[in-house]
């Protein structure tokens, strides 16, 4: 049965989209997942994918035209089926909308703003609230942070880009939402806004938007929470918040410390993380504390089943969804091969002595993965059914575990960059993946991903396929241990590294001549260095 797909909003802010371009044209075969176009929106140009599958049967906007939000954009259903009747239904809707907007719209009061539930990722559906930082009757400044939201991807803070008072809050921490859907009021104090709330809930309200912001004004921080529900801010007794970063609450949350007795030295006073782990309370109030924060029966006695439910957050649904999509749909196999890094650990070693260098072991897996996979374009491809797209560009996904799952920071034409930039780029990804603070279109548009756990002592291990990708590369510990080198046994430093490939687009003489690169590559630094 024919779908409609409807013009995305891929910003909190945005109310009308521009078709950049069509990755699919009116007969193609798609598939769940498979990029639909690229979409410019009031933010930046994003990659739109399709959450259906079948045959795409119409384009409702051209490449270059711009059509507002939930507008026609397009219509995917069985190959010949007849959509007639959607296309005239879709007419009719459309015309039902402008008689609506000039005969039964509510205006909005003077200087009230409606805030909706923004989407945040491209394949954000819902948000979830995990804390508020405003409550009704607060003043909000434009830039406040007004609440933490859970999307699919990760935690971001949702700042306010209006001021005026907290007049109404629409979805209570905790809480789920649809996208578009009634998040916030902000307005002059004591606004009455009933007549408001009842007009957006049955569709009626007419906006009355300020001017868009720049793009720099209207820009969300991205930041990842480990639990957002256990890390929410508490104020204290006059009800000032308390500053800390998402990881030192979680941390004193764990060990029952009281935030409010601690001195921040981040930056404006902010408690981080090395203040939770430096704290050392006094006897006293060490006693107090444990007695307030520890619950009664912290161990269940010997022969007592004990558990709890914790709800699954949006990150690990999605996580768990992507990788069963991943592992069910794509035929996994497995290759693994033994290197000899003891040249790899020489040449780090000089390398890294250079002032202001810093180049890890993982570093040059990825380098070397970049450079083999133009060498082997099969392996940087992506199956679509019907056809094999055959990426051009290396865009390699580093696997970095944050507290609550997994994220897979991209970067972008990785082949054209050195040791020494893609260390600098890992670093700064990793890290402010790990701090809450990478924005989801850092997390988009990779060719092929590695995946390291030797830092965890991890031998040898196998992954699931990010797709769209075709391969992963799973990489384990360097290991001391005794081999054969010119009929001599000697120690050597070896490391075990494993290819999972999708079999539909890599054979297996493939993956083993990728790897045989890879090899080469690693156990001989100087050629990645030309």
């Amino acid at each position: 049965m024919a779908v409609v797909v409807n013009m995305p909003r891929l910003s909190d802010t945005m109310e009308e989209g521009v078709v950049a371009k069509w990755l699919k044209k009116v007969g193609d075969k798609v598939e769940e997942g498979d990029i639909l176009a690229e979409i410019e929106t009031d933010k930046a140009t994003m990659e739109f994918e399709s959450f259906n599958e079948g045959t795409l049967l119409h384009i409702g906007v051209q490449e270059g035209e711009t059509s507002p939000v939930d507008s026609l954009l397009a219509i995917i259903g069985e190959k010949g089926e007849d959509i007639s009747s959607l296309l005239s239904k879709n007419s009719n809707k459309e015309e039902e909308k402008s008689a609506e907007k000039s005969t039964s719209n509510i205006s909005i009061p003077e200087n009230v703003q409606i805030i909706s539930m923004p989407r945040l990722s491209d394949t954000m559906e819902e948000g979830t609230v995990s804390s508020w930082l405003k409550k009704v009757g607060d003043s909000v400044e434009e830039g406040d942070i007004l609440a933490e939201i859970e999307t699919d991807k990760a935690t971001m803070e949702f700042e306010s880009f209006y001021e005026g008072t907290l007049l109404h809050i629409g979805v209570g921490e905790g809480e789920s939402a649809p996208v578009d859907s009634l998040l916030a009021v902000i307005g002059p104090k004591g606004t009455n806004i009933s007549t408001v709330i009842e007009a957006q809930a049955s569709g009626s309200l007419q906006t009355n938007q300020k001017e868009e912001k720049t793009e720099q004004e209207k820009e969300v921080s991205a930041m990842p929470e480990a639990n957002s529900q256990e890390t929410t801010s508490k104020a204290d007794k006059n009800t000032d918040r308390i500053f800390a970063s998402p990881l030192a609450k979680k941390i004193a949350k764990e060990k029952g410390i009281n935030l409010a007795s601690l001195k921040g030295s981040g930056e404006n006073g902010r408690i981080v993380k090395k203040d939770v782990e430096n704290y050392q309370p006094s006897k006293i109030a060490a006693t107090s504390e444990i007695s307030k924060s520890t619950p009664v029966a912290a161990f269940a006695p010997a022969g007592e089943e004990a558990s709890k439910e914790v709800k699954n957050s949006q990150m690990r649904k999605v996580i768990a969804k992507r990788l069963a999509e991943s592992k069910f749909s794509a035929p996994h196999y497995y290759l693994t091969i033994e290197l000899n890094m003891d040249n790899a650990i020489a040449s780090r070693k000089t390398i890294n002595s250079l002032p202001d260098t810093k180049v890890s072991f993982n570093d040059m897996v990825v380098k070397a993965c970049a450079m083999a996979l133009k060498k082997h374009p099969q392996v940087n491809t992506t199956w679509n059914g019907d056809t094999t797209r055959y990426n051009k560009h290396v865009h390699m996904g580093v696997a970095v575990a944050v507290d609550e799952g997994l994220v897979v920071p991209v970067l972008k034409f990785t082949d054209q960059m050195s040791l020494t930039q893609i260390g600098s780029a890992v670093k700064d990804l990793a890290g402010r993946a790990r701090s809450k603070k990478i924005t989801p279109n850092e997390m988009e548009g990779s060719t092929f991903t590695v995946s390291n756990l030797g830092m965890f002592g991890i031998q040898e291990f196998t992954s699931i396929i990010n797709q769209p990708n075709s391969a992963i590369l799973s990489v384990g510990a360097i290991e001391q241990k005794p081999i054969v080198k010119d009929g001599q046994i000697v120690v050597g430093n070896m490391m075990k590294i494993t290819l999972a490939c999708d079999h539909r687009t890599v054979d297996g003489a493939t993956g083993a001549q990728f790897l045989q690169t890879v090899r080469s590559f690693i156990e001989n630094p100087v050629t990645m260095l030309a």
